[in-house]
């Protein structure tokens, strides 16, 4: 039955993210001369991402805490990382962020192509240059009264246990002038286990925290900041987990 499932899910999502590649086109053509954050074809990739998990019967992903009162207001949006398939429950957060991704994904067909239309930003960790122009690339979306969510552990962590979170999402926060915006989520890691292609059913819930004010911090606060949010994130991914259970 997992195997058949496994099946299943590959097919639908293959077949909805080959629409959304065509939607992104399509409202990008339109929307983008004149919006340049980028925000419209954005919202409509991250509802067809919330659309593909929806249509998967083995999965029940839901969302929960206070959405911001002014989705235009720009936050660095930190959260943990479980998953590959973390981006279609974040996708269920009503409000559009670009994802801070691995150059890899960009490299896909379709998939990568969609991302790049959006506008979500690419980096190779291993590449001083390359995480150079990533942070610029953050920096102007910011600047475009856009969010941008960044997993601040850097990779999925093999246990359950978070990862340290890295100082550079904290700094840039703090030299922007924007709040961070934790998020903890639980439950997609059983629906993909890491190095496995077999999907399961999983229930997986985000939980959006309040935001924390960088307001009369300096760069130098960046590992102090860093550590407060991750005990905040490890809260929220508690409290998401005894929503999945």
């Amino acid at each position: 039955m997992i195997v058949l499932l496994s099946i299943y899910s590959w097919f639908w999502m293959s077949f909805v993210l080959l629409v959304n590649f065509f939607a992104v086109v399509l409202v990008g053509a339109v929307t983008v001369p004149f919006d340049r954050g980028r925000y419209l074809v954005g919202r409509t990739a991250r509802f067809v991402g919330s659309f593909a998990a929806r249509g998967n019967p083995a999965w029940r992903f839901s969302w929960g805490g206070e959405r911001p009162a002014n989705p235009r207001k720009p936050y660095i949006v930190v959260s943990n990382h479980e998953s590959n398939f973390d981006p279609f429950l974040l996708s269920y957060l009503p409000w559009e962020m670009k994802y801070l991704s691995k150059r890899a994904l960009f490299r896909i067909p379709v998939f990568g192509w969609s991302m790049a239309i959006v506008g979500d930003i690419a980096v190779d960790r291993g590449d001083k240059n390359s995480r150079g122009r990533s942070l610029e690339g953050c920096r102007a979306v910011l600047r475009n009264k856009v969010s941008v969510l960044i997993f601040p552990e850097g990779t999925r962590s093999k246990t359950d246990d978070l990862l340290p979170f890295r100082h550079g999402a904290f700094r840039l926060a703090i030299e922007e002038g924007v709040d961070i915006l934790p998020v903890g989520l639980a439950g997609t890691r059983h629906a993909l286990p890491k190095g496995s292609w077999r999907i399961h059913p999983a229930r997986a819930h985000v939980l959006v925290g309040a935001p924390v004010s960088t307001t009369g911090l300096s760069p130098d606060d960046a590992p102090a900041l860093a550590e407060r949010v991750q005990g905040i994130v490890e809260d929220l991914r508690r409290q998401a987990r005894a929503h999945c259970a």
